[in-house]
C-alpha cells in the first residue's frame, strides 16, 4: 500500500508540474478532473504519464487527452518548438508550410504550429481548409518549403490524431523533397522536441498567411497530368471520403480529366471528425465500404473507390464476374482486408492487386524507371519488372522509404504498398497519393471498358503470364503491447523449419535494422511484423500457383487455400 502510494502521490506531482506549463485551458480542466478523481482514476492517470508520445519517421500519433502521452496543445506546442530548432540548427531557411484534416482539434494544432515558427521568425503557411494529405505533399515541393507539417492520424479511430513531417529540397535532397522524414532526422527532431525548455518561454507569433485556392487548383491540375488526354471515359464510378478530406478535390479531379463526376455517398460526404457510420475509418476494415457498395450497386456504377479519411490511401471495389447491377441490392457488403466476395456480388481489390494494375497499365503506356514496392508486398511486381526488363526496387514498409528507392540512372517512376497506398506521379506528390490512384484505376477501367473487359480480367490475365499470387493478412489488435513484443520474441525462438509441409529455404531476420522476420519456401512466403502505425501485429503471407492448361479459377483457389493453411500455422507459431 506504502509503494502504491508513493506511485500515485509521484504521478500527481507530474501532472501538477504539467498543469502549470499546460497552454490549454480546457486540456487543464480535463486533467484536474482526473486529479480530483484520484486514487479511483490512478491508472488512468499513469497511462497519460507513461511517457511522451515519441516522436519517430511516421511522427506522433495518439489519442486526444491532456497529458505528455497524448495529442494535445502542449504536445503540439512542444514538437513545434523542437522542429523549428532542429531546422534551424540544420540551416534550412525556407518557410514551413502547414496542413490539416479535419479531425477534432487538427485546425488548433495547425494554428499553433505555424505561430511557433513566425514566433521564432519563420514564414508560415497554412493550407487554406482541410484538405488531403498530397495537397500538404505537393505544396512542399510546390512551394519551396524547408518543411511541411500535416495535422492527421490518417484511417485512425475517432479519438486519434497526429502530426506528420516532411522535408523540402534544402534538407531532404532531391529524392526526399517533399516525402516524409527519415532517420537521422526523426531523432533529431526528437532530441531538439525534448530540450524545449518551459512552453511559457516559446515564443509565438501570427498564425502564418492562409494560403488561397490557386494552389488546390494548382494540385489538381498537376493530377490531371497522370492520364493523358484524349482516351476513353465513360466510366460510372461510386465514391466515398469515409467522412473525410477527400470528395472535394477527387471530384474536382474527375471533372478536369474528363470523367464524369463520381457518385458520392450522400450519407459520408462531408467531413465528419466522429465518424458516424463507420466503426474504423479505413477502407480495409470489413463493413467501412458498406455504404459505398449500395451506392454502387444501385446507380450501376462500374467501379467503387474510397479514399481514406486524408485521402493518401485509394481502394477499389469491383463487381464479382457473376453479377449484375442491381443483384446486390440486399446485401450491400464487399469483402475486408483479405478482399474476398460475401455473395454481395462486390469485391474488395487487395493492395497488391491495384498496385500490379496500375504498374502494367503504366509499362504498357511505355512509362520507364523504377517500380518500387516494399518487402511485405506481393512478389509479382518484381516478376514483371523482371519479365520486362524494367528496373525493381524493394525497400522496408512506408512510403518514406519508396519514394527515395530511385537514383539518378533510374528514377522512380511508381511506387506501391500493399496497405492500399500508390504513387503513380512522383514528381507531382512524392508520397502515396489516392487522388492521382483514383484517376489511374479510373484511366484503366474506362479504356478496359470499350474493349468490353473489367480489372478482373486483367488481373487473370497476368495470373495466367506469372501465376497466380495470392496474398493475404493475419493481423491480430492489441490492448497490451508487450503480447506483440513476447510473440516476435516467440517466433525468433522457435521458428518454423517448415510451411504448408515444404522447407523453408531462407529465414531472414532484419534486426536490429527493423523488427520483421520473413520466412520463404518455394512457393510461399511469410513477413511478419509490428504496426508501425496501429497496436497491431501483422504477418503478410503470399502463396504462388502456376496455372495449368489455362485455368485461372483453378489456381486461384488452390492458392486461397493454402493461404487459409499458412494463416493458421503462423497464429499457431506465434502464439496468437
Amino acid at each position: 500500500m506504502a509503494a502504491e502510494t508513493t506511485d500515485i502521490d509521484t504521478i500527481r506531482e507530474q501532472a501538477q508540474r504539467w498543469l502549470a506549463d499546460d497552454p490549454d485551458p480546457a486540456d487543464q480542466a480535463e486533467l484536474r478532473a482526473v486529479l480530483d478523481r484520484l486514487p479511483d482514476s490512478a491508472a488512468e492517470l499513469a497511462d497519460r504519464f507513461a511517457g511522451p508520445l515519441t516522436f519517430g519517421t511516421a511522427g506522433l500519433r495518439g489519442p486526444l487527452r491532456a497529458g505528455p502521452n497524448g495529442m494535445n496543445l502542449a504536445v503540439v506546442t512542444q514538437a513545434a518548438a523542437g522542429l523549428v530548432a532542429w531546422l534551424a540548427a540544420e540551416g534550412g531557411t525556407g518557410p514551413l508550410v502547414i496542413g490539416y484534416d479535419a479531425r477534432r482539434g487538427s485546425r488548433a494544432f495547425a494554428e499553433q504550429t505555424a505561430r511557433v515558427a513566425t514566433g521564432a521568425g519563420r514564414p508560415a503557411l497554412l493550407l487554406p481548409r482541410p484538405l488531403p494529405t498530397p495537397v500538404l505533399a505537393y505544396a512542399v515541393r510546390q512551394l519551396g518549403a524547408v518543411a511541411g507539417v500535416m495535422v492527421t492520424a490518417s484511417h485512425n479511430p475517432p479519438q486519434d490524431n497526429g502530426y506528420k513531417v516532411y522535408l523540402g529540397a534544402e534538407l531532404g535532397g532531391d529524392s526526399g523533397a517533399g516525402a516524409q522524414i527519415v532517420p537521422p532526422a526523426d531523432t533529431g527532431i526528437e532530441a531538439a522536441i525534448r530540450a524545449v525548455g518551459p512552453l511559457a518561454r516559446v515564443p509565438l507569433g501570427p498564425a502564418g498567411q492562409v494560403l488561397g485556392d490557386d494552389l488546390v487548383a494548382g494540385y489538381v491540375s498537376r493530377a490531371v497530368q497522370v492520364v493523358p488526354p484524349g482516351g476513353p471515359r465513360d466510366l460510372t464510378v461510386a465514391y466515398t471520403p469515409l467522412h473525410g478530406v477527400g470528395a472535394t478535390v477527387l471530384t474536382a479531379a474527375f471533372a478536369a480529366a474528363g470523367f464524369p463526376t463520381p457518385g458520392v455517398v450522400p450519407e459520408q460526404a462531408e467531413p465528419d471528425a466522429d465518424f458516424p457510420t463507420v466503426s474504423f475509418p479505413n477502407p480495409e476494415e470489413p463493413g467501412a465500404v458498406d455504404l459505398l457498395v449500395a451506392l454502387a450497386d444501385t446507380t450501376g456504377a462500374d467501379l467503387a473507390i474510397a479514399n481514406d479519411p486524408d485521402a493518401d490511401r485509394c481502394a477499389v471495389a469491383v463487381r464479382t464476374p457473376a453479377s449484375a447491377p442491381g443483384d446486390a441490392a440486399s446485401a450491400p457488403v464487399a469483402g475486408g482486408p483479405n478482399g474476398a466476395a460475401d455473395g454481395s456480388g462486390w469485391r474488395m481489390l487487395r493492395g497488391d492487386e491495384v498496385g500490379v494494375l496500375l504498374a502494367d497499365h503504366l509499362m504498357r503506356r511505355g512509362v520507364t524507371g523504377l517500380y518500387a514496392t516494399t518487402i511485405v508486398s506481393s512478389s509479382l511486381l518484381r516478376a514483371m519488372c523482371t519479365a520486362r526488363n524494367l528496373p525493381y526496387g524493394e525497400t522496408l514498409t512506408g512510403f518514406k522509404w519508396i519514394v527515395r528507392a530511385g537514383d539518378g540512372s533510374a528514377p522512380l517512376v511508381f511506387g506501391y504498398e500493399e496497405a492500399l497506398g500508390y504513387c503513380v506521379a512522383p514528381d507531382h506528390v512524392r508520397d502515396k497519393d489516392g487522388i492521382t490512384a483514383a484517376l489511374t484505376v479510373a484511366e484503366l477501367a474506362a479504356d478496359l471498358k470499350t474493349q468490353g473487359r473489367t480489372l478482373t480480367d486483367r488481373l487473370d490475365e497476368l495470373a495466367a503470364e506469372f501465376g497466380v499470387h495470392h496474398t493475404d493478412q493475419l493481423s491480430v489488435r492489441v490492448d497490451d503491447l508487450r503480447l506483440i513484443a513476447d510473440a516476435m520474441a516467440r517466433i525468433r525462438a522457435a521458428t518454423p523449419d517448415t510451411l504448408l509441409g515444404q522447407p523453408v529455404t531462407e529465414a531472414q531476420d532484419l534486426l536490429p535494422e527493423a523488427d520483421v522476420i520473413i520466412l520463404r519456401t518455394g512457393a510461399a512466403r511469410v513477413v511478419i511484423r509490428p504496426s508501425g502505425t496501429e497496436p497491431k501485429l501483422k504477418a503478410y503471407l503470399e502463396v504462388v500457383a502456376q496455372v495449368a492448361d489455362g485455368d485461372v479459377a483453378a489456381a486461384r483457389a488452390r492458392a486461397e487455400g493454402a493461404v487459409g493453411e499458412l494463416r493458421l500455422e503462423v497464429a499457431r507459431a506465434l502464439g496468437m
